[in-house]
């Protein structure tokens, strides 16, 4: 997970601002592991300190126009490394 923990972080707060616990949550429903909380708020601090996210009063993160931007950058990449992705999902059934 540690290899694009902050990726996925950035996915799942591009559609709505989330809390450090939510945010596990969701991670745990797409890996079938919840990351602990020694995993999962060193990198949203990375996140805070790149100002990729902010954090408000509520502790809830959210991404700045710069982690949109990172965020869109790098699902390009992804994209375009992983342009047969539907024939890997084909595969791994």
């Amino acid at each position: 997970m540690k290899g694009y923990l902050s990726f996925l972080i950035m996915w799942i707060l591009h559609n709505r601002c989330m809390k450090g616990a939510e945010i596990a949550r969701e991670i745990e429903k797409r890996k079938g592991k919840k990351p602990s909380p020694g995993t999962i708020y060193p990198a949203l601090k990375d996140l805070k300190n790149r100002e990729l996210v902010i954090i408000d009063e509520h502790k809830k993160y959210s991404l700045t126009e710069e982690g949109e931007e990172k965020l869109k950058s790098a699902c390009r990449s992804f994209c375009k490394t992983f342009y047969d992705v539907e024939e890997m999902f084909e595969f791994c059934k």
